[in-house]
């Protein structure tokens, strides 16, 4: 065998002839072929892909190919007859479901002003696109001539060339008034956000941090002194999804058993609900947690009437700080050795405040979005505010107060649906100073469906107005220095609450679209591309991962501009929906570490001797009484009837009046208008029918 491969030969004819004589190996095994090798090296050449390909070979890769091209255009196709499918499922059930009048009440102004916008703008359409058929330039109106015949067609004329006239010499004169101060609002909105990028990279540059005056805690027997007397809160209602968890994370927070008391503060109107919270705390407590139930019979004031209501007890005196957090989120045990020492040496400081982390950030679009904003708003907005201003506004939830300084601001008012942002506004008045933690998170999350997250948006953005009106004349008359004042008025309350949402709905939504039908009157091309481009790009900063999605962040932003600029009118106006507080729909969702975490120590729990162990078996019974009503409530009633999707008409009468400004962008050509248009006009429409977010049945 060795002989018949014949190497040695090979090897001294290398340089000579490269071709040899076919050698033929036959194997005796039947399970192998015959192979016939040419040329030695012929085996160890590469293979050109265009060599020894035939028809056939040919004719199936280009088969696979076609299939593929058609597998695509196939699920384009499937893709597009479902979504058609949802719309027209959509617009059925909107038909036939009696729609309440006080919903529709809220926003029928707006929605009659958008649908009268839409109708006078499609009739000058048509208008102009016969126009356009007849060869007349309208864009060129002073070539325009008078017709001398008295026919229908020049009488069309006649009156194409009398609004031309009018529009040039009245309409156009306003819209461009207009443009320019929404322009110079963007301008100065803008600015207002590269400062605060600025001072954010100054922060990280010079690795900025709040400090700890003095020693930190110690876990020696003598340092017992060091912990404070510290209470926590938690606010909720109705929230069978997210109580136990929440009441759970605030129950191992690593802090001294005697010198901690967690208030659970239930406004439930539903009993069952009720006897479950009741539950979940009287297991803790046997398990040697100092935790108290409190129920109020009348929901008085909302979360702010809440939080009144458990400081006004007699034992609260014996406490120094309160920690509050809401019913869906989840501090790590350590929370309070990372926020209550930073007030060990700062007799001024008044409030600590957490930065928040959510658990479904990745759910779908819309949570990836709602993380852009909120990353912003935490590590810019708070962080540099934080730093250079001692203030910012409380976000409600994952932060300790010191307790005289709610009580010397006033304690917790019920004037508006954001008593947060009051408290904070008061407590800067009276001289306390904030501080922002970046570095310490506490899990929570996101609204998943567009229905709680438009909810939540329009009561942020209606109560601060209200605030405003409200808190005006005590900001005038507070002795604080006039850059403070200036920094509360200007900045903090008219340009990031009321110039943000009023340029970007009437800038995008109202002006652009009328650019469209009165060219005398134009928006250059980088205030509708460069520029939002450049801000969204700031505003991704905080969140690199997220720039994929800058284009959705953009479009989507310039959606939610009308329901924050309705929102803002409500509060500044006082109108009713100012007042209205709708609890955001949570889904209790938790990290799969945290679930991990929670399961151990439950079983570690269980297995170790517990206090009381024998006054539990009330609880228990009660448990599962509760259990049998529910399982018989679902057999008598039936399952609770499904949430299903929404249809918004203001969003839906935006769509069209978008893309009707699309269509007459493309008579005139105008590429980057054109694009813009109908990409924003698309998103009106997915976000009118409630196509983003999570999906209802």
């Amino acid at each position: 065998m060795a002989s018949g491969w014949g190497f040695p030969g090979w090897r001294g004819r290398e340089h000579g002839h490269r071709k040899g004589n076919p050698v033929v190996v036959t194997m005796e095994s039947p399970d192998f072929s015959v192979v016939e090798i040419a040329d030695p090296d012929e085996a160890f050449r590469p293979v050109e892909k265009s060599r020894n390909k035939n028809a056939k070979q040919v004719t199936w890769v280009l088969l696979l190919k076609a299939n593929y091209a058609v597998g695509c255009v196939a699920w384009v196709t499937g893709a597009a007859c479902s979504w058609l499918g949802t719309v027209k499922r959509r617009l059925i059930f909107e038909e036939g479901v009696a729609v309440d009048s006080h919903r529709l009440g809220k926003g029928r102004v707006l929605f009659q002003v958008i649908r009268g916008f839409l109708f006078a703008l499609l009739i000058i359409l048509a208008f102009e696109v016969m126009a356009y058929t007849k060869g007349w330039h309208y864009f060129e109106h002073t070539n325009l001539r008078i017709p001398s015949t008295s026919d229908v067609h020049s009488l069309l004329h006649l009156v194409y060339i009398a609004w031309v006239t009018f529009r040039a010499n009245y309409v156009a004169p306003l819209i461009q008034a207009l443009s320019k101060f929404c322009v110079v609002l963007f301008l100065i909105q803008s600015l207002d956000r590269m400062m605060l990028c600025l001072g954010c990279l100054w922060i990280k540059y010079k690795k900025i941090r709040p400090g700890i005056e003095g020693q930190l805690l110690a876990d020696a027997e003598g340092s017992r002194f060091e912990f404070s007397m510290v209470l926590v809160q938690i606010p909720m209602c109705n929230e069978r999804e997210v109580y136990e968890q929440s009441i759970s994370a605030a129950c191992r927070m690593d802090w001294p058993k005697d010198r901690l008391l967690i208030q659970v503060l239930d406004d439930s109107d539903d009993e069952n609900i009720q006897l479950l919270i009741k539950g979940e705390v009287s297991k803790w407590s046997q398990r040697g947690v100092n935790i108290i139930y409190r129920h109020r019979l009348l929901r008085t004031g909302y979360k702010a009437g809440n939080l009144k209501s458990a400081m006004s007890c007699d034992y609260v005196k014996d406490y120094e700080f309160v920690a509050i957090f809401d019913a869906d989120f989840q501090p790590n045990p350590d929370f309070l050795k990372r926020t209550v020492p930073h007030f060990k040496g700062n007799p001024d400081l008044g409030l600590v405040q957490a930065r928040w982390e959510f658990v479904n950030k990745d759910e779908n679009l819309l949570t990836r979005l709602q993380n852009i904003n909120l990353c912003f708003h935490f590590e810019v907005e708070q962080q540099v505010n934080g730093v250079f201003l001692n203030f910012f506004g409380f976000n409600g939830t994952a932060g300790v107060w010191r307790i005289k300084a709610l009580e010397e601001s006033g304690g917790w008012l019920e004037r508006t649906t954001v008593e947060d942002m009051d408290i904070a506004v008061r407590a800067h008045l009276n001289g306390w100073k904030f501080i922002f933690l970046n570095d310490v998170k506490a899990l929570c999350e996101l609204p998943e469906s567009y229905e709680a997250y438009r909810k939540q948006q329009h009561r942020w953005h209606s109560g601060p107005m209200l605030l405003f009106r409200l808190c005006l004349p005590a900001v005038l008359t507070a002795k604080i220095s006039f850059l403070k004042k200036g920094n509360l008025i200007l900045l903090f309350f008219l340009l990031r609450k009321l110039i943000l949402p009023f340029y970007s709905f009437t800038l995008f939504c109202i002006i652009l679209p009328l650019t469209m039908f009165v060219p005398e009157a134009k928006l250059p091309i980088w205030v509708i591309c460069y520029l939002p481009v450049m801000m969204s790009f700031l505003n991704i900063f905080p969140a690199p991962k997220s720039i994929p999605f800058i284009v959705p962040y953009l479009l989507f932003e310039n959606t939610m501009s009308v329901t924050k600029f309705n929102a803002m009118i409500s509060g500044l106006f006082q109108l009713g929906s100012s007042y209205e507080w709708i609890v955001t729909k949570k889904t209790g969702r938790a990290s799969e570490s945290d679930l991990l975490m929670a399961a151990e120590r439950d079983y570690k729990a269980v297995n170790q001797p517990q206090m009381n162990r024998g006054a539990s078996e009330g609880e228990l019974q009660e448990l599962t009484k509760l259990k049998e009503h529910q399982q018989q409530q679902e057999v008598v009633l039936g399952p609770k009837p499904k949430r299903v999707n929404k249809i918004y008409r203001k969003e839906l009468a935006l769509a069209f009046l978008l893309l009707t400004a699309a269509a007459r962008s493309l008579l005139a050509a105008q590429g980057v208008h054109f694009y813009f248009l109908l990409f924003q006009g698309v998103t009106f429409l997915l976000v009118g029918l409630d196509l983003i977010g999570e999906q209802m049945s």
